[in-house]
């Protein structure tokens, strides 16, 4: 995580510097993230994609549910199709590349406060040719419940269906119930296939 931590806190510096931009919390995780969102109700929430405990797709869609008024950007590494579709179909206003950030970000608050979406140069031409060629979706995010979701980042982070069901205030049955569910829609044959799913499709920041 220590290279989240030194995205987070280098953008937060450079919006610091800015007069009309004031920084009102960080968070290092998706469920923290929802928490402060919540209490702190921010104007605009730049979302790492790649996030323990709640992915930020996720952690996105639970923000716009609490309050719609919040513009979210999207925050990755990742070019690929299958971020920058989940973002955007979670209700982001924009999607940025970790590697251009520095450059890009500024511009993107102020223009997502205007009610306009921004994406990254690169990424442009990714959601042209989404929209003009769509594909089946076959990704987690179409396919599996939130709840189902969480239980499997969860899962694939190492957590026990026990603390599972502490962190999500369920019942031990039916953390293993949504197990189930997972294993059987996407067809696992193995814990260890469930994991590198997770990984592979975004839903965590986990090393395989």
């Amino acid at each position: 995580m220590e290279d989240h931590q030194i995205v987070r806190e280098g953008l937060a510096a450079l919006l610091e510097k800015q007069p009309d931009l004031k920084v009102v919390g960080q968070a290092a995780d998706g469920r923290t993230a929802v928490r402060l969102a919540r209490e702190l109700k921010p104007a605009v929430v730049v979302m790492d994609i790649s996030l323990p405990d709640l992915n930020g797709i996720d952690a996105t869609r639970q923000i716009l549910e609490d309050n719609p008024a919040v513009k979210v950007i999207g925050l990755s590494v990742h070019a690929d199709r299958r971020f920058i579709k989940g973002m955007l179909q979670a209700g982001a206003y924009g999607y940025l590349l970790k590697y251009s950030a520095s450059q890009e970000l500024i511009k993107a608050i102020r223009l997502v406060l205007s009610h306009r979406v921004y994406l990254s140069p690169e990424i442009a031409g990714v959601v042209v040719e989404d929209y003009t060629s769509p594909a089946p979706d076959g990704s987690p995010f179409a396919v599996l419940t939130l709840r189902e979701r969480e239980v499997l980042q969860l899962l694939a982070e190492g957590k026990s269906p026990r603390e599972i069901a502490d962190a999500l205030h369920l019942g031990l049955k039916t953390v293993e119930g949504y197990r189930r569910q997972v294993m059987e829609k996407m067809g696992f044959a193995s814990f260890a296939d469930l994991v590198k799913y997770a990984i592979r499709e975004g839903l965590t920041s986990v090393e395989p």
